[in-house]
């Protein structure tokens, strides 16, 4: 696989509108791409012009599809300043985001692990990842 792959990260949600002003206000996103009535499907793309990553955000016309999130689905984003770390998780807390306790320990020694409107999990990690 190239190391250039795209990645989208596509969820249902139960209010695009909402998880839109939730996730860009959460995260400094940008609306990139957005569609109504597609085969049935409503959604909203966010994330960064410059990122090889984004999140889809969807709801079905023609039947509810309830987000059906576990306490381990997580998305994880990295921090390694503590001073932008703090930062990063009081603007999610201002956008609605929950503080929630993980389900993995881990997360919590280094990290704060939040909930979306929906039960969407993102850990935002004070650590530098170097795998």
């Amino acid at each position: 696989m190239p190391a250039k792959t795209k990645l989208r990260i596509a969820r249902p949600v139960t209010d695009i509108s909402a998880t839109q002003d939730q996730w860009t206000r959460g995260f400094g996103f940008t609306t990139l791409y957005s569609f109504n009535d597609h085969d049935g499907f409503d959604g909203v793309m966010i994330g960064h012009k410059d990122y090889d990553w984004h999140f889809e955000f969807t709801v079905c016309r023609t039947h509810a599809v309830k987000p059906s999130a576990t306490e381990e689905d997580l998305v994880v984003l990295y921090f390694p300043s503590k001073t932008e770390w703090e930062a990063a998780v009081a603007q999610a807390e201002s956008a609605g985001f929950k503080r929630v306790k993980s389900f993995n320990p881990y997360w919590d020694v280094d990290g704060v692990t939040l909930e979306d409107r929906d039960g969407y999990r993102v850990v935002i990690q004070n650590a530098e990842w170097s795998l």
